[in-house]
């Protein structure tokens, strides 16, 4: 009998995929799609190609193949990776990663795996982000499961204990890798945290011993990082308008702005670590009396790597100095990068309304919160004090 118990999560199957296929093609957005991913063909050899695809893996090679490869061509100035040393092709992993930009922390991990020879992972698709079927069409062809959110204390017990099972299920017995992001939205802020709750999740479809339920899941953190953040005015303003407790309300239609803007936004350039993947070892050293206890701790080992993995960028030096009021790493950038950075600074800002001195500060500790975790780690070399 057909397993049907995580159909409301699942990507498609490779049955779903031609009927999504016919759906994409006839979309009314599909000849800008078609257009942006393949600007040397015609419209109609796009969609006929589209039409033919049957499998999930033909769909990554054919289309997002090249999505990837345009986003990095036109708006990024170099994609470089490391850490693949650490992973086994004949391992599963749950790759945890920092999450900067919507759509690209995962779409470009899954390029980098591919043109290495790994397999590409299952990747989390909020549903607040399923607003039509174009976009869940495209998701669920490109490996993308649902990650239900929002509900009350009950749902959200019901909801997490059921993507935990689907975790482990694909991770254990579908032989396939996963990736999700250390925290329910993006990193606004530039400080990357994992999310205690999320490594709660990961254990509650098997807590009666802990250890051994996170070492099932492989747990590998990943570390991606843009010369310029995606969508930083966007993300000032957010952090703008929540100061002092204030609760921010999205506009219509802005996570789909977000995107875009993410997508086509000049980014420098890119980096994405692998870091080395929590041991078994690592987890039965971890000491602890109350379950919130491991999952904070196993939090912090997370962060950790992260945060000594994350490739700092002239950006991120110039940002802390000029925040700082000091030029402690002006080794690190020359002063037409300064220049540049301060320019930029000053054009970017003029799109929004408020205190300039405030503003001006919220958007260089974008990009200085990643130097000032290094400094904290330099600082702070035990791994049980979280965030001091």
């Amino acid at each position: 009998m057909k397993d049907t118990q995580f159909d409301d999560l699942r990507p498609y199957n490779q049955e779903e995929i031609a009927p999504a296929m016919q759906r994409i093609a006839a979309d009314g957005y599909f000849p800008v799609l078609a257009q942006f991913i393949f600007p040397d063909k015609e419209v109609e050899e796009v969609r006929d190609f589209v039409r033919q695809i049957r499998t999930t893996r033909e769909f990554q090679i054919g289309i997002m193949y090249y999505f990837n490869k345009v986003i990095i061509e036109r708006f990024a100035g170099s994609f470089t990776f490391s850490g693949l040393e650490y992973l086994d092709r004949e391992k599963n992993y749950l790759f945890i990663s920092n999450h900067r930009d919507i759509v690209l922390d995962s779409a470009l991990m899954q390029y980098m795996l591919y043109i290495n020879e790994f397999n590409t992972t299952e990747i989390t698709f909020g549903d607040n982000l399923m607003s039509s079927q174009l976009i869940i069409d495209i998701g669920k062809s490109n490996k993308m499961f649902k990650v239900i959110r929002g509900g009350n204390m009950r749902d959200f017990y019901k909801n997490s204990l059921h993507l935990s099972k689907y975790l482990r299920h694909t991770i254990t017995q579908k032989r396939e890798s996963v990736w999700i992001a250390q925290r329910g939205g993006r990193t606004k802020d530039g400080n990357d945290m994992t999310d205690q709750g999320i490594i709660k999740m990961f254990c509650i479809s098997d807590k009666d011993d802990l250890i051994r339920s996170a070492d099932a899941l492989n747990i590998v953190p990943v570390a991606i990082s843009y010369q310029i953040e995606p969508c930083d005015i966007l993300k000032t303003r957010e952090l703008y308008l929540s100061l002092n407790g204030a609760k921010y309300v999205k506009q219509k239609d802005e996570d789909l702005n977000s995107i875009l803007t993410g997508i086509t936004q000049p980014k420098g350039n890119i980096h994405c670590c692998v870091c080395e993947p929590v041991s078994r070892n690592e987890l039965e050293t971890i000491a602890y009396n109350q379950p919130n206890d491991f999952y904070k701790s196993l939090a912090t080992l997370i962060d950790r790597r992260i945060h000594t993995n994350y490739k700092l960028n002239s950006s991120n030096y110039i940002a802390h100095d000029l925040r700082a009021g000091k030029d402690t790493f002006a080794a690190h950038y020359t002063p037409d990068e300064k220049a540049t950075f301060i320019t930029r600074t000053a054009q970017m800002l003029q799109q929004l309304k408020g205190e300039k001195e405030i503003l001006t500060s919220l958007f260089w500790g974008i990009y200085a919160n990643p130097v000032e975790n290094q400094l904290r780690l330099t600082a702070s070399p035990n791994p049980s004090k979280r965030g001091e």
